[in-house]
């Protein structure tokens, strides 16, 4: 099909929605797979013997590996789809979470290792997942919907906790940690199985009609996105990276997103702990406290997403549609220091809650990268994007174990976390700038 065939009278199908729906169930399974360390982690911590420094370097294993491989993930995609690499992807990650429930049946040092190596792998197989997330929408969705859709899968991260921190709860309660590995890994394959037939590029998919790839491409959805993979044009030129670390708009991007991951990676490996460990909650009753501070960040990120398009169809500039959420939500974030002088651990996920409400509205980061990218390389500068902000993942986990260890609470972590969120607000503020589109420079 293509926009040329559209009549009037033809009713525009909704396809798109569906599309970013599946994103967002399979985002959340990403994400609890990421957690299960997380949740499993006081006992983990007890059965292996991990000191607080040793859980943070552990915690931060996927990170590296996450890290490293974004850029190769990224130019994977750009070169042969989002498709083809995601679905190998979840087959990969899911496999990988189901291998980790069987470390609990080695031993000292042994244990330790292989726990890390396969957190480590599974940040390689996972890292073309959230560039492809940003790839997908910005084919499937114009600007004017895009901060919404970019919203919804992001916001994932908080549905994981929702749905899957209580049943990770309960299964480590009931059968032990290494259950919570085999049932995330089981449930990661099930999504690999359906990937293939549910996901497809705008011109490819079976039940897309004329109108809405009109509607689409009319919006500056990229329709045509995949349609030219596997050219000469998408072979890896340093050259284009350099181009991209060059532009003081996408530097500020780059920056603030490392400060606003800071805080996920909080909420993804120590923040059960620090209820458990600081507040003197069970490891049930954990799975269950974190439930608030995650509904809260779901509304956040859906609710921001859908303010900044609300601004854009209200005449507002992209600049001024993306930016107000982000630093709007990130000053309610740094409410979680205030933390650090109430007694009560009830009212500490009270706060978090308000804190994470604010983090989620300020996530806006990947609709901001869909509009600012280059359009001949969305995947290769979303990976730039997810590599930079997913430092935080390494940083966070060591800096907050080495906190916990050297004072004895997570008082100075909390304000670690604070810190970084004004360091996303400077960027934004000041580095930034007009946020717009970036146009390569000729090669040569």
């Amino acid at each position: 099909m293509t926009p040329g065939n559209e009549t009037a009278r033809e009713p525009r199908t909704t396809v798109r929605y569906q599309i970013v729906f599946f994103l967002f169930l399979l985002t959340t399974v990403n994400f609890a797979d990421r957690a299960t360390l997380s949740i499993a982690g006081p006992a983990v911590a007890r059965d292996l013997r991990l000191s607080p420094v040793a859980m943070g370097y552990v915690f931060s294993a996927f990170a590296w590996a996450y890290v490293i491989c974004q850029i190769p993930g990224g130019w994977l995609l750009d070169r042969y789809g989002s498709r083809l690499i995601y679905g190998w992807s979840i087959a990969a990650w899911s496999g990988l979470t189901l291998l980790q429930g069987f470390v609990g049946g080695l031993s000292g040092l042994t244990a330790v290792g292989v726990l890390f190596a396969l957190r480590f792998l599974l940040g390689v197989a996972e890292s073309p997942s959230f560039p492809a997330n940003s790839r997908i929408v910005a084919a499937w969705f114009p600007t004017a919907e895009r901060g919404l859709a970019s919203a919804i899968f992001n916001s994932a991260q908080y549905f994981a906790t929702v749905l899957f921190a209580p049943i990770m709860g309960g299964l480590t309660h009931r059968w032990g940690w290494a259950s919570v590995f085999w049932f995330m890994g089981a449930l990661g394959l099930v999504f690999a199985w359906l990937w293939p037939r549910v996901i497809h590029s705008p011109r490819e998919h079976p039940r897309v009609n004329a109108a809405e790839l009109a509607y689409i491409a009319r919006g500056g959805g990229l329709v045509d996105l995949d349609q030219t993979r596997g050219t000469a044009d998408h072979r890896p030129h340093w050259p284009v990276l350099g181009q991209l670390l060059r532009n003081r708009m996408l530097l500020g991007i780059y920056l603030g997103q490392y400060g606003i991951v800071t805080l996920t990676w909080f909420f993804l490996t120590w923040f059960p702990i620090y209820l458990v460990q600081d507040r003197g909650l069970s490891i049930l009753q954990a799975g269950f406290a974190v439930t608030l501070p995650a509904l809260c960040g779901l509304a956040g990120g859906i609710g921001g997403g859908a303010f900044s398009d609300w601004l854009l169809r209200r005449g507002h500039s992209l600049t001024v549609a993306r930016k107000t959420p982000i630093i709007a939500g990130l000053l309610l974030a740094m409410s979680m220091i205030v933390c650090n002088y109430v007694s009560s651990p009830w009212l500490v996920v009270v706060i978090m809650a308000a804190a994470f409400f604010g983090k989620g509205i300020a996530a806006l980061g990947w609709a901001v990268i869909a509009d600012a990218s280059p359009r001949q390389i969305t995947g290769l500068s979303g990976g730039l994007f997810n590599m930079f902000g997913n430092v935080a993942g390494i940083t966070t986990p060591i800096a907050i174990g080495y906190i916990r260890q050297g004072t004895g609470s997570f008082s100075g972590a909390l304000v670690f976390v604070g810190i970084h969120a004004l360091l996303a607000i400077f960027s934004y503020l000041f580095v930034v700038g007009e946020i717009k589109r970036v146009e390569l420079a000729p090669a040569g």
